[in-house]
């Protein structure tokens, strides 16, 4: 693949422009024909997350036989839902939790723009809020969106990094910061720990829980676990090298309503087979070619497969297929992490939260709180019950819990810590409670870049997608998933001589340079 920074032509066709950055990449697949003629080839996707309907998207679009396997009853992966019934006879959904949707998601954004092109179902939130337990206050909503002044502004506003504090600072340890490049951030700082690396810069203690809270437990990881090379890249993607803002968007409905009903079919409308609650048992070369496929004890052949689990299940489906690609392939999938146990609480209240509470905030210093969101500001499902009840719907998460925690406790303590950050909600009675354990998030090791997987596999009718995957293109967490989904089509469509779909990111580089001068001067 190429890469262009400006709007133009791509084989043909005008590339229309994913946001406001115009630095962001254009990045083009390799030439050929529009679809299919004839006889198609059938494809495999084991995984109906973000990763696995993006490779659905694009072969099936191209004519490409599609069926998707997925163990849940419904799609969405790690964003998925669920139907429940509170005490008070209501139905609602559940869900594993809060999702920022950023508007450098381009290549997600546009996965969901199949079905909704106006991006209707997303709402933008007016601030991205962050609380110290100290009561420091910090905000990104009057924060410019373009670098540096993003982070010159942040430094102008915020009460726990000031000017004093950047003064403080190590510049030559803080300089891989602002001079980020992909994939050589990795060679740098992959071997070096999140939290060595900011201890190192000489961050002030405050800003350095934001920090942790901000990016590192994005990860749902410990920072002092996290490979610091990814820490630097989400300080790149959001905040010093794109325009976009850390501002974000969330769907104004429940996940699968807002996003995957109307995906899947948008899908089945393109001839895809979605087989929800459906696990493969097992991936095998077949005689002759091709792969077969075996899911509740049927096996059926396919011409490729797409790989788009989650850590453990990839794990799994790759050791009950020991043919599957080769030993070396398969000791690394074995290899693979998961982040610590995290936690989603979700509270029906008899009462409102205080009128000024913003729809999601950020916490730091209040035990394993990590943020608090009040779903009736933005969720229709929620505000309709809060509505009808005069009460409220709270979310509460907590990341990276320690693996050996009393699961109830935790519960009770992070049910103490909202009314720490919101007081009135101590006097309300709670209709419903729902408590969402999960531990499947991968982990980015420090020093474990290189072992983690690629789009490309031993096996060229084999590809692997998700936001366990390691691609050269800076992007992380969901826009991760959604851009390695449609690598790994494209990569399966080059070899068929039809052309993929054509990506964005923001930019791969820091944008001065002069500043990248002052890098190199420095390291010497």
């Amino acid at each position: 693949m190429t890469a262009r920074r400006r709007t133009g032509r791509s084989d043909g066709r005008t590339v229309p422009r994913r946001g406001r950055d115009r630095r962001a990449r254009v990045i083009r697949p390799a030439p050929g024909r529009d679809r299919f003629a004839g006889d198609a080839p059938d494809v495999a996707v084991v995984g109906g997350g973000i990763a696995g309907l993006a490779a659905a998207t694009a072969l099936a679009e191209r004519g490409a036989g599609v069926t998707v396997y997925e163990r849940e009853p419904g799609l969405g992966g790690r964003l998925t839902g669920w139907p429940v019934t509170l005490a008070d006879g209501s139905a609602a959904t559940m869900s594993r939790g809060f999702h920022a949707f950023f508007r450098q998601y381009y290549n997600l954004r546009g996965l969901l723009r199949r079905a909704d092109p106006g991006l209707g179902t997303l709402t933008g939130l007016p601030d991205y809020p962050l609380r110290h337990s100290g009561g420091a206050y910090d905000s990104f909503a009057r924060v410019p969106r373009t670098p540096p002044w993003s982070a010159l502004g942040f430094v102008g506003l915020s009460p726990t990094f000031g000017w004093r504090d950047l003064g403080r600072m190590d510049p030559r340890a803080a300089l891989p910061l602002l001079d980020v490049r992909v994939p050589e951030v990795y060679e740098e700082l992959d071997k070096v720990s999140a939290q060595e690396f900011l201890a190192g810069i000489g961050f002030p203690e405050a800003a350095r829980h934001l920090a942790f809270e901000v990016f590192s437990r994005s990860f749902f990881s410990d920072p002092a676990e996290l490979s610091a090379a990814e820490l630097v890249l989400m300080f790149h993607i959001y905040f010093l090298g794109s325009s976009e803002g850390l501002l974000f968007d969330v769907p104004d409905e429940p996940f699968p309503s807002a996003l995957w009903e109307p995906l899947g079919s948008y899908l089945t409308g393109h001839g895809v087979e979605l087989r929800t609650g459906t696990p493969v048992d097992a991936v095998v070369p077949a005689a002759g070619g091709g792969l077969t496929v075996t899911a509740e004890g049927r096996p059926r052949r396919y011409d490729a497969v797409v790989l788009a689990l989650d850590s453990g299940g990839l794990r799994q489906v790759v050791a009950d297929s020991p043919r599957l690609c080769d030993a070396a392939w398969r000791g690394r999938i074995g290899r693979l992490r998961e982040a610590p146990p995290f936690l989603v609480s979700r509270l029906w209240l008899d009462r409102p939260v205080a009128a000024d509470r913003p729809g999601f905030l950020g916490t730091s210093g209040f035990g394993g709180l990590d943020n608090v969101s009040v779903l009736d500001r933005w969720e229709g499902e929620a505000a309709r019950w809060a509505s009808r009840t005069g009460g409220s719907v709270i979310e509460l998460h907590a990341y990276a819990v320690a693996p050996g925690a009393e699961r109830t406790l935790q519960q009770r303590l992070l049910v103490d810590q909202l009314h720490r950050v919101y007081p009135e909600t101590r006097d309300a009675r709670t209709v419903d409670a729902r408590h969402e354990w999960r531990s499947d998030c991968p982990l980015f090791p420090v020093g474990g870049y290189r072992d983690r997987p690629t789009v490309r596999t031993p096996d060229p009718a084999v590809v692997v997608a998700g936001d366990l995957v390691r691609t050269d293109l800076p992007v992380a967490l969901m826009e991760r998933a959604a851009t390695t989904g449609f690598l790994a089509a494209n990569a399966l469509l080059e070899r068929w001589g039809v052309r993929g779909q054509t990506l964005w990111t923001v930019p791969d580089r820091g944008r001065s340079a002069g500043l990248r001068a002052l890098v190199r001067l420095a390291r010497r």
